[in-house]
């Protein structure tokens, strides 16, 4: 019964673990998609190649905005060649295209008041925001954050209900040793004792064995995924960027669970 309890916290830290994983990768996936965003701020016509780039530092003013990228006509015209076909690039000459500057925003949500101060610096004509392509990628991070929370918190409650109750059924074995120990006089706290460090030595060892358990397997399913999407713009989370996190949430669930389940299982059998 003592392995069973293992194994049980094993597996449902593992599936914790495992969900946790992936609501990361996608919130980071969304994040990244969110920096590919861009805003661009067309310069006035007016303005010579010198005097469009002296008004870099004022759109870096701008609150929100993380970086400007100064593209010139030529680069601008160069850009939209690469693009189209050759019949729509027959009779365009460089001077139809204007000075202009790509930014990227720090907190998409907030697009709107960038885009009016943008619009307000001198020097910039007319500002290009894709509000819908910012507000999908707003719905679908908040989506998916409230799922991964719901998933997470319904998981902690079945890991919970499943080990403690398994934890119950080691020590049900036990029923007549603690009835015994109680008629011959030992105090509650000197029976509850040993139990709460098994508890506390079966939770540990789960705990331990899970989080190396999840590291394997994370890294094996990551490193077939990458195989697979070689040289697409998939990235995911090391991790080695959030095991220390890792492991202190596994060993605070699996000391509270195991301590907790072996109050809990022999909490009945004191009353002899």
């Amino acid at each position: 019964m003592s392995f069973a309890s293992v194994a049980i916290i094993v597996a449902c830290l593992v599936i914790m673990g495992s969900v946790s994983m992936i609501a990361l990768n996608i919130d980071a996936l969304i994040k990244d998609m969110e920096t590919q965003n861009e805003v661009v701020a067309f310069v006035d016509e007016e303005l010579d190649d010198a005097e469009a780039m002296a008004i870099e530092a004022a759109i870096l003013q701008v609150p929100n905005v993380a970086d400007a990228e100064f593209v010139n006509r030529q680069e601008a015209m160069d850009n939209f060649m690469s693009n189209y076909d050759e019949q729509l690039r027959e009779g365009i000459d460089v001077e139809v295209f204007r000075h202009r500057y790509v930014l990227h925003l720090n907190d998409i949500t907030k697009m709107a008041e960038t885009k009016q101060g943008l619009e307000n610096v001198p020097g910039v004509a007319k500002v290009n925001a894709h509000f819908d392509y910012a507000k999908a990628f707003i719905s679908i991070r908040n989506i998916v954050s409230v799922i991964s929370l719901i998933l997470i918190l319904v998981l902690v409650l079945v890991s919970i209900f499943i080990m403690t109750n398994t934890i119950k059924l080691a020590t049900y074995g036990r029923r007549e040793e603690i009835a015994i120990m109680k008629m011959v006089g030992a105090g509650n706290a000197f029976i509850r004792l040993p139990f709460i460090v098994e508890g506390l030595v079966l939770g540990l060892l789960g705990g331990g064995i899970a989080f190396l358990a999840l590291w394997g397997l994370y890294e094996l399913v990551t490193q077939k995924v990458l195989e697979v999407f070689t040289g697409s713009f998939l990235n995911v989370v090391p991790y080695t960027s959030v095991h220390v996190y890792v492991l202190g949430c596994f060993m605070a669930i699996s000391v509270i669970v195991g301590v907790f389940g072996a109050v809990n299982a022999i909490r009945n059998y004191l009353k002899v």
